[in-house]
């Protein structure tokens, strides 16, 4: 699917910032849309518990929730309560970023990261993770983007008319995160040990990030570390895929400004690409 094919079936004009609360807002947003989720599933909206309670209860919901359009006052109400917690989280600026030959390497939170488009590694199906509050980065995107990001997916998926192929990469809006895009690309499942083609796989991921995130004209993308999580690819050599990936991207691409930033969250990740880096 061609970018213009993608805007064709959604909306990639950058998404307006609403109005932060305050901590009653906050209490009162969770407390309508909790009771709007349960109402939705046919369940009683009223029951005693702690707002963090209530609030995990909304991720779940969200998380289990299939993908259609949700109404306009409730898309609001969601709206300025996951912008809040994102302004709370902190907002990391890519130039604060120190970099060598346009890459940085950072470690954190990517949910912080305000780059032009930061990577999710997606499953085949698009639509994030369904499983309620899982700390995949699947669902850590989606559950802080909100429910206009499945919907979106799920809009290209049947547009495309198949589940995304490994390799392949999709752009949608980021809506509450800091960044403006989201890149989202399924990378190779290691079964018992790393194949060529799971190799070439991981290295398809790389590029058509590269790819799609130059041709949208972004000025900064942020990569997590694709693959290495449940889909079991070891670390260091997906790290070796990665920048060697990137690297050639950028030898090919020399006329394109692009800042690529390897977002880290365990230490030996960070580790990993410090050192792989260092010898760039």
């Amino acid at each position: 699917m061609t970018l213009e094919q993608m805007r064709s079936v959604i909306s990639l004009t950058p998404y307006g910032r609403p109005e932060p609360l305050d901590a009653e807002g906050k209490r009162e947003a969770t407390e309508t849309l909790l009771k709007w989720l349960l109402r939705e599933r046919g369940m009683i909206a009223a029951f005693s518990a702690t707002t963090e309670k209530k609030r995990a209860l909304v991720r779940a919901y969200m998380n289990e929730r299939p993908a259609h359009p949700l109404p306009a006052e409730m898309i609001a109400v969601q709206d300025r309560l996951f912008w809040t917690e994102s302004l709370e989280r902190g907002i990391v600026s890519p130039e604060s970023l120190g970099q060598k030959n346009g890459i940085s390497l950072w470690q954190g939170d990517i949910r912080r990261l305000a780059a032009d488009g930061i990577v999710n590694a997606a499953n085949k199906g698009l639509l994030g993770c369904f499983l309620p509050n899982h700390n995949c980065i699947d669902n850590v995107i989606h559950s802080a983007a909100g429910m206009q990001l499945r919907d979106d997916c799920a809009k290209l998926i049947a547009a495309q008319g198949h589940e995304e192929d490994c390799g392949d990469c999709k752009l949608t809006r980021a809506y509450n995160l800091p960044s403006k895009y989201v890149l989202h690309t399924v990378g190779p499942m290691v079964r018992r040990e790393v194949t060529e083609n799971d190799r070439a796989m991981l290295r398809s991921c790389y590029q058509a990030c590269l790819d799609l995130a130059a041709e949208a004209g972004l000025a900064s993308v942020a990569f997590c570390c694709i693959s290495t999580g449940v889909f079991s690819f070891p670390q260091a050599e997906a790290a070796e895929i990665a920048t060697g990936a990137v690297l050639r991207w950028k030898m090919r691409h020399s006329d394109v400004k692009l800042h690529v930033i390897f977002n880290t969250f365990l230490d030996s990740d960070t580790e990993i690409y410090r050192r792989i880096l260092s010898l760039v």
